[in-house]
């Protein structure tokens, strides 16, 4: 029988099955990514965008096709993380425009709406780049639209949807040679053709697989903890740990090697972050619930066991000011008239942009993507009429983008592609200026910085030529793989040496956790012996993932 028309109970189910069929493989999406960095950006960017989407859909209870797709919209929008995820928001911000007003869709309308959402999507992305999650959503809605004038099955029409993304996604390391040189497709593309699967399942009637790890279900245990401190009579300043914070750990052979876990001991470590800690575990995951004040830190202790999935932060201080705003004890503050946000990683960064003037730090960077939602938030508690927003990772830059539109005060994004890059604009920062100026000496002064970082290798891979061995340290400059070596220290001279000059005068050093005080003294004695004119300043970072972050002037 054919399918002429998709009503609003039908794209419920397929927007949750694409959700899960993207969990599901979420892992598998992330080890596309073409840096080898233990960053996992698409696959959990998409996943936890999509599954913001899903989340709002499931509110929804209506046969309106049109109604469903915008409340999907919707929860793309606000919970869009990285690059793959704001674009994936506007795919389907543009699909739901194309939607309005229609109880259901013909297979027309559906081309239509898909064609509409890629033209959507172009117009944000200020540089287009071929061989992306873009190219393969403008070719499955060129086929859609042209197969939609003769066919007008809708499960006939989203097969050849598939069909042609699946088929544009091959083709992606043709388009991008850094793609064909690493030997893997475009990472956000396998993110869409999945989602596109998924879809097409529920027309078919057919059941993907759920994921095992997700058996393991703590939820009252969760909420009974949650009874102990969502309290009407608790003021938002008492919480001493604002973020609820809830991750799974799927384990991995290799990793488990290294650091046996031991779920009595996983507990106490954990206890030193926060309270409300739950820990349930298995023979293949571990599942945590803990409130924390810097989620970074307790996400960093589970990675070292397995790959993090299911991850969820929510904001306590936030919601529990909106339980209880009409309580007298609330009262709003007074405006003030600047407020600088930014995004960093480690306690020390956090302190470190404090110190320089920032109002509100969010916890994020390569290892954890803020949300549109997360960055809209933090505007909000940054509580002025004028914001500049310091992203410090190029995959944060859209999402800040997109949350400065939504937001009522006047923001502007310094679009800071570095932690350096941040805090040489934040030292630019003047109170007196306006916001455009201030905006314009933030970002001319965050170009006349280097950065480089030393991070270690995750897989065997090549890239610009360079042949880089899993667990080999990498020196990576300006966001390319400079040096590779398997001694740590080693591969930091061989950075260092590619990014000093002598028309350098000052070296900055940002120690991660994983740095020792001695080993950071041994480099400074080596650097003061090498380069004998240039200046140090050295700060305890407390970054994951980047033993160092380097900033050159």
């Amino acid at each position: 029988m054919k399918l002429q028309e998709l009503d609003g109970v039908t794209f419920t189910r397929m927007v949750l099955s694409g959700a899960n069929h993207l969990k599901n493989n979420a892992k598998k999406i992330d080890a596309l990514n073409v840096f080898p960095v233990p960053d996992g950006d698409t696959g959990t960017n998409m996943n936890l965008s999509m599954t913001s989407g899903a989340k709002e859909v499931k509110n929804v209870n209506s046969d309106h096709v049109s109604e469903v797709a915008q409340a999907f919209s919707k929860g793309l929008l606000m919970g869009a993380r990285g690059n793959s995820g704001v674009i994936l928001s506007q795919l389907f911000r543009g699909f739901a425009k194309g939607m309005e007003q229609k109880q259901t869709a013909t297979a027309m309308d559906l081309a239509n709406a898909l064609d509409n959402g890629v033209k959507t999507a172009y117009k944000a992305v200020m540089k287009p780049v071929e061989g992306t999650i873009l190219t393969v959503a403008k070719d499955a809605a060129k086929i859609a639209v042209n197969e939609a004038k003769q066919e007008k099955d809708i499960l006939l029409l989203l097969e050849k949807v598939v069909s042609e993304a699946k088929t544009s996604l091959k083709r992606t390391p043709d388009l991008l040679p850094v793609l064909k040189e690493v030997g893997v497709v475009d990472s956000g593309g396998q993110g869409l053709v999945t989602i596109y699967e998924g879809f097409l399942a529920v027309l078919k009637g057919e059941e993907l697989p759920e994921q095992d790890a997700s058996e393991i279900d703590i939820s009252e245990m969760v909420n009974a903890e949650h009874h102990k401190i969502a309290q009407d009579f608790m003021d938002t300043s008492e919480i001493e740990y604002g973020y609820c914070t809830e991750f799974m750990v799927k384990f991995e052979d290799e990793k488990i090697k290294e650091y046996p876990f031991h779920e009595e001991e996983f507990r106490n470590e954990l206890s030193k972050h926060g309270d409300s800690l739950l820990v349930v575990s298995d023979d293949d995951v571990v599942k945590v619930h803990i409130h924390s004040e810097y989620p970074g830190s307790v996400l960093t202790l589970g990675q070292q066991y397995g790959s993090l999935i299911n991850m969820k932060i929510e904001n306590m201080r936030e919601q529990h000011t909106a339980i209880v705003g009409g309580n007298e004890n609330t009262k709003a503050e007074k405006k003030g008239k600047y407020a600088i946000v930014t995004v960093a990683m480690g306690n020390g960064l956090k302190n470190l942009f404090e110190s320089l003037g920032a109002s509100v730090v969010i916890e994020g960077g390569q290892t954890m993507n803020p949300s549109t939602q997360d960055i809209a938030d933090a505007i909000k508690k940054a509580n002025a009429s004028n914001i500049l927003i310091l992203p410090n990772n190029k995959n944060i830059i859209m999402a800040a983008e997109q949350a400065a539109e939504l937001a009522e005060e006047n923001v502007q994004v310094v679009s800071t592609k570095t932690i350096p890059q941040g805090i040489s604009a934040i030292l630019a920062f003047h109170p007196e200026a306006d916001l455009l100026t201030n905006k314009e000496s933030m970002k001319e002064a965050s170009k006349h910085v280097k950065s480089g970082q030393v991070t270690y290798a995750i897989r065997d891979t090549q890239v610009d030529g360079i042949a880089i061995e899993k667990g080999n340290f990498m020196g990576i400059a300006e966001g390319k793989i400079k040096v590779t070596h398997k001694d740590k220290t080693e591969t930091v001279k061989l950075l260092l040496k590619e990014m000093i000059t002598e028309d350098d005068e000052i070296l900055t050093i940002l120690q991660g956790d994983d740095v020792s005080d001695e080993d950071r003294k041994s480099l400074v004695e080596h650097i003061e012996d090498v380069y004998e004119e240039i200046e140090i300043e050295v700060h305890q970072g407390n970054q994951p993932i980047y033993s160092y972050i380097f900033s050159v002037e």
